[in-house]
């Protein structure tokens, strides 16, 4: 259970983890709901596995970054980032992902199943393809993408839409 709003949910309190009651449902939707800035409350499964990030940021003058690494606390903490200029091609977006210095968790290490490096590759030219079709997104954040082997799930997401200025566009 999460608070919808606020930019870094658990920063704020707003998660809540193995609730399991409708009780205690009830319960955390009131607590979140006073949280500043709560806009509602999402309930999803628990879903486990290694914390990837994967993002987008228009910059002026160049166009779309394709954004990513490790996820969940460790964008912030780490500040191991790959970032390619969109439109990405496949091999590119592998390059990114094998350049990270987390690179041997998402390999998997110690018997730690990791992540698929071709399905994170695709989610990266999928954005790619995304923001070529959809211009006006100027941000967009997956994170945490949750990896368990060749499964990748989003568990949560953050887009930001400007139109911007049209002589911005590379060409």
């Amino acid at each position: 259970v999460k608070v919808v709003g606020p930019l870094h949910k658990s920063d704020a309190g707003g998660v809540s983890l193995n609730v399991r009651t409708p009780e205690k449902v009830s319960e955390e939707f009131e607590r979140l709901m006073r949280i500043p800035r709560a806009e509602a409350v999402l309930i999803q499964p628990m879903v486990g596995g290694l914390e990837l990030f994967a993002g987008v940021k228009r910059e002026e003058g160049y166009g779309h970054l394709i954004l990513c690494g490790l996820g969940g606390i460790f964008v912030e903490a780490l500040g191991d980032v790959k970032a390619g200029l969109a439109p990405l091609p496949p091999e590119e977006a592998l390059g990114l992902i094998r350049g990270l210095k987390g690179y041997p968790l998402i390999r998997g290490v110690r018997g730690t199943a990791g992540a698929d490096e071709m399905v994170f590759a695709d989610i990266l030219v999928r954005l790619s393809g995304l923001v070529s079709a959809v211009p006006e997104i100027a941000e967009l954040d997956l994170n945490p993408l949750i990896a368990s082997g060749k499964k990748i799930l989003a568990v949560d997401a953050r887009v930001r839409i400007d139109p911007g200025d049209p002589q911005d566009k590379p060409g």
